[in-house]
């Protein structure tokens, strides 16, 4: 395990740990999550959320939340001694790790646009669609962590990158005209970079490898095959080799149903004109 991955590993039982502490005083205080979340005027979920170390406690709420509680500031006390809050869910972190240092990504979506493909607007716009939502100052800590690690694209030895996205995201027109023609022509240059290949499953396809949802690929530097799926009821690390050897067999399906990279350059340039 590198600093890093240990750094994050510390933040996020850091905030796990604050978390629970902010549990245990709710509790103390003849609080459920719904009645608290009444009297600070949140919703349930972001109580919820925050004492489950999934979303940070901010100083503001932490404040008031010691008012509330009758806390004698051990919840500001407390943030304030915490680590640099993470930027990446706790679920996240591991496959974030092997990103970094992968030589060889792969990844098929039907929702947005790949993160690593997504320009600074795009991503901002991404974050802002979140139920319940993040606060300003989360989402542009999300969309800065975000265009960073896009930085393995630009590796003196990138990694071999390949996309499979379906057709619909090019049409979803995210965050408004201006960032999505942005995002069009972003992706539209990003098929000339050395080493990434860009494909588009095509919406007229009646069946494809791809019905589950989005998912992950990547190969280690010591060439371990691992895999990383995600759904609205959760994420998941897929490391059995079994497992990852049926991803890995979907996603050779969805290359060869999906147009080559020549036509989907072809279909980029096509939408691009129409606007």
């Amino acid at each position: 395990m590198n600093a890093r991955s240990r750094s994050n590993g510390k933040n996020a039982s850091a905030m796990k740990m604050l978390g629970a502490q902010v549990a245990a005083f709710r509790r103390a205080a003849g609080h459920t999550q719904k009645s608290l979340a009444e009297v600070v005027i949140l919703d349930e979920e972001t109580i919820g959320s925050i004492e489950r170390g999934r979303r940070p406690l901010k100083p503001d709420l932490a404040a008031v939340l010691d008012q509330v509680l009758d806390t004698k500031g051990a919840l500001s006390v407390g943030l304030k001694n915490l680590p640099e809050v993470d930027r990446f869910p706790l679920w996240a972190e591991q496959y974030l790790d092997h990103e970094r240092e992968a030589i060889a990504l792969s990844s098929f979506e039907n929702q947005v646009v790949p993160g690593l493909l997504q320009t600074d607007p795009y991503a901002r716009a991404v974050f802002r669609t979140s139920v319940p939502a993040f606060h300003s100052d989360e989402v542009e800590t999300k969309t800065a962590a975000r265009i960073e690690r896009q930085g393995i694209l630009q590796r003196k030895v990138p990694p071999t990158v390949s996309f499979v996205i379906w057709e619909p995201v090019l049409r979803f027109p995210l965050g408004g005209q201006k960032v999505y023609i942005d995002q069009m022509k972003h992706l539209r240059e990003s098929c000339e970079l050395p080493g990434l290949t860009i494909q588009f499953l095509p919406l007229d396809r009646t069946a494809h490898a791809g019905i589950s949802g989005p998912f992950y690929l990547l190969e280690t530097p010591d060439h371990q095959q691992l895999a990383y799926s995600e759904s609205q009821q959760g994420s998941h690390w897929i490391s059995d080799p079994d497992r990852v050897s049926i991803m890995s067999s979907k996603y050779a399906m969805l290359r060869s149903q999906a147009l080559t990279p020549e036509d989907s350059r072809d279909l980029l340039d096509r939408l691009l004109g129409e606007q």
